[in-house]
């Protein structure tokens, strides 16, 4: 094999080891807010969505009570925007005022931070939360910005040049997380294009 050539991925999470991750930061999430009232969860698509979906459902069988779920579009609050500005805008669908409400900001990967910087930009244009917090299935470390996820499903440490992939059912047809490592990156990242199969940047 080429060092050129990306290596073959592994498994870090399963179906079973991702359900169980969710079910943990469900309850966490509740505990932290002392019950489900005033939470709203939003997505980043795509797969923050589901994971939304998915954290709703489950607390909801905790307390018994709907938690609405939305879905935020960041395309457009992008900071690498002028380096790639054809992008198809996404959708974003917000059940409920936000305003003095507890937002859970939900994603597959958290890596540099840009992302969820992002969506904090696009989420002030919709109304002003009492408080955000920041769920993340994974976070990968390589932090560019100073930003922290507040409930994590696995902390994974990684190389910069490795790539971690989120992969669940509704998206995918598969529930797993894999890593394997990637051409090498210039200093600022440039090897990486966009969002891809659940990776951050």
């Amino acid at each position: 094999m080429s060092e050129s050539q990306p290596e073959a991925s592994r498994v870090v999470l399963d179906e079973e080891e991702i359900a169980r991750a969710l079910m943990r930061m469900a309850h966490q999430i509740l505990e932290a807010n002392r019950g489900a009232e005033g939470l709203v969860l939003i997505g980043i698509p795509t797969r923050g969505v589901v994971l939304a979906e998915r954290l709703a459902k489950a607390m909801s069988e905790v307390e018994g009570a709907s938690i609405p779920t939305g879905a935020l579009d960041i395309t457009l609050y992008r900071d690498d925007l002028r380096r790639n500005p054809t992008r198809a805008v996404g959708h974003t669908a917000i059940p409920v005022s936000i305003d003095d409400a507890v937002v859970v900001l939900v994603d597959d990967v958290l890596f540099s931070g840009r992302t969820v910087r992002a969506a904090l930009d696009a989420l002030g244009d919709l109304g002003r939360p009492r408080a955000v917090r920041l769920a993340v299935l994974v976070d990968r470390g390589h932090r560019q910005l100073p930003i922290r996820a507040d409930h994590v499903g696995k902390n994974l440490p990684t190389a910069a040049n490795e790539r971690v992939s989120v992969r669940l059912a509704e998206t995918d047809g598969v529930n797993e997380v894999t890593i394997a490592r990637g051409p090498e990156k210039t200093a600022d990242g440039a090897a990486v294009a966009g969002r891809q199969g659940g990776e951050e940047r």
